[in-house]
């Protein structure tokens, strides 16, 4: 059975959800940050922060997980090897000798 098709599609699911958690974090600038809202809200500051932060941690060594996993297979699935492989070495050509300077066939002027 191919598993490529389905860790590949763990895969862009496990980045849609990066992104969406990623952009939910407050934003010490101000820019993007949707979840940055003050208020007595389910949680607090201080311990929504440390969710987000160990949600985004998991979620990016998933995301990596995955990405070694696909490169793996991908990498046997050709059965190629490496592009590298395929390089041949050429042994270095040795540089050709000088041309002797041509001699002038007019008479110089004097």
């Amino acid at each position: 059975m191919d598993f490529f098709p389905i860790i590949l599609v763990i895969h862009i699911l496990l980045a849609l959800a990066l992104v969406g958690v990623i952009l939910l974090q407050r934003s010490e600038g101000g820019a993007l940050g949707i979840g940055g809202s003050s208020g007595g809200g389910l949680m607090s500051g201080r311990s929504a922060g440390n969710l987000l932060t160990r949600t985004t941690a998991i979620i990016a060594a998933l995301f990596f997980s995955t990405s070694m996993i696909l490169a793996l297979i991908a990498s046997h699935r050709s059965g190629e090897g490496s592009p590298f492989d395929k390089v041949q070495v050429q042994a270095p050509v040795a540089p050709a000798a000088p041309a002797e300077p041509a001699v002038p066939s007019a008479p110089l002027a004097r």
